[in-house]
């Protein structure tokens, strides 16, 4: 079974192309913060190579920017190739089926981007009243 799940940030903006036969394509690199610290108190930041196809291509590419959240569900895939050397390489990268994006849409970066939503949530919150302890009336 190959399943893999991210939750990360974009470090720049992502490329969205076609193939030769008009098929979308989109690549970006999510950068995932590891859950432990190192020895020396940091935590370390892997980034991962993500291609997203076709529909999803076109609809991360319009909408997704460099520093979004997103969740990235697919598969990893090998890859190899030759350098502009003759130099036989290997690449490994994430081939999304699905992409949520995390960062609210308006979210203009920085503060806290969900605050107008809880004030707005807040606003909507039912009033509660008081009701009267009226014990007289129990049969125990």
């Amino acid at each position: 079974m190959n399943k893999v799940l991210l939750i990360g940030n974009l470090t720049r903006d992502p490329e969205l192309s076609e193939t030769s036969g008009g098929v979308a394509v989109c690549h970006f690199t999510v950068a995932v913060t590891r859950d432990f610290a190192s020895a020396d108190g940091n935590r370390e930041t892997d980034f991962f190579n993500v291609t997203v196809w076709r529909g999803r291509a076109e609809t991360c590419g319009r909408y997704l920017k460099k520093g979004n959240k997103v969740a990235v569900m697919g598969s990893l895939q090998n890859r190899s190739y030759d350098d502009k050397d003759g130099i036989r390489r290997t690449a490994t990268e994430v081939i999304a089926s699905d992409v949520e994006f995390l960062t609210p849409k308006n979210a203009a970066g920085g503060g806290e981007p969900f605050a107008e939503e809880v004030v707005a949530v807040k606003k909507q919150r039912p009033q509660l009243t008081a009701i009267e302890d009226d014990d007289n009336d129990l049969p125990f």
